[in-house]
């Protein structure tokens, strides 16, 4: 595990030197964006060197890289808040947002390749292949758009947009998270399904498989105790993969359905050229997606003993 996480070092120094040196070809000056046209020289030059923009890409980075292992990702350009806290504001929200959309995601992907499989050349089976195709070819804002026409305008079951904390009530904040959570899960069960349906038809024409059946074991027995634990290895793959995939897509489905959470926060810092939250944020988001791949790999063992780490 140690020596998987060292991966980690490299890949967030690519990250953080490709999103320091992406600054210098946006447009516009940070200084003159979040002070308006109307602001002085004497004001553009003060926020410029305060924050470092009239310094050379390396110093900038450099600095930035050595208060960022300190934990001191500089102040907003907006709020003038601490990035740290701004982000750890909002944070939880895109956790509870993407891990409630991989798990959704994850359980009914294994309920329906496991009823699939059973019934394989049925209609049943065949319908799951069409829907999971379906769904694998709408994109995340497609999705919230005819969920909300649906359950939100015609039926009335969900609001529009919104986001009720925690502290005011499980209930509450389900109620407002439900539909983004679905939007997200859509596309991943699609891709879920598709990989455990496939590994499971070659699974149960194994010969231990033909063995347990010949034994008289029941057909749910075989299927959980059998069949689903050597079929998950793909499956964990992909998952691991589509956390990048949920991450992107969290930015899109929180400014649409108006959540505050860390995509959102995202999406207003680079409309406002906000570069130290730009910065953290996609560190940040580095950080969670090698982190969650390096954990399923941990999991690979736990699955099947006979995968070692090393």
């Amino acid at each position: 595990m140690a020596e998987k996480l060292l991966y980690l070092l490299p890949v967030l120094l690519l990250v953080t030197l490709a999103t320091t040196l992406l600054i210098d070809l946006l447009p516009g000056d940070p200084a003159v964006t979040v002070l308006g046209l109307g602001a002085t020289p004497e004001q553009v030059e003060r926020i410029n060197t305060e924050y470092g923009f009239d310094r050379p890409f390396y110093e900038r980075y450099v600095t930035w890289l050595f208060g960022a292992l300190t934990g001191d990702f500089g102040n907003s350009l907006v709020t003038s808040r601490p990035v740290l806290a701004e982000i750890t504001a909002r944070l939880p929200v895109t956790i509870q947002l993407t891990a409630m959309s991989l798990v959704l995601a994850v359980v009914f992907a294994i309920i329906l390749a496991l009823v699939a499989a059973v019934k394989e050349g049925s209609k049943f089976d065949r319908m799951m292949a069409a829907l999971a195709s379906a769904s694998m070819s709408v994109p995340p804002f497609v999705a919230a758009v005819v969920l909300v026409f649906i359950f939100a305008l015609v039926l009335g079951w969900s609001p529009v947009a919104g986001y009720s904390p925690l502290r005011d009530g499980l209930g509450r904040n389900l109620y407002y998270m439900a539909l983004p959570v679905i939007t997200m899960a859509m596309l991943e069960t699609g891709f879920f399904y598709r990989i455990l349906r496939g590994d499971l038809g070659t699974t149960l024409r194994e010969d231990y498989i033909l063995a347990a059946r010949s034994k008289g074991l029941g057909t749910g027995y075989i299927m959980l105790r059998h069949a689903l634990r050597p079929s998950l290895f793909s499956l964990m793959a992909m998952v691991g993969l589509s956390v990048g995939r949920l991450l992107g897509g969290s930015v899109i489905v929180e400014y649409f359905f108006s959540i505050p959470g860390l995509g959102q926060l995202l999406v207003n810092s680079v409309t406002t050229l906000d570069i130290p939250v730009i910065q953290a944020s996609v560190v940040l988001i580095a950080i969670f997606y090698v982190l969650i791949n390096s954990t399923v790999d941990v999991l690979y063992s736990v699955v099947d003993p006979r995968v070692k780490l090393r």
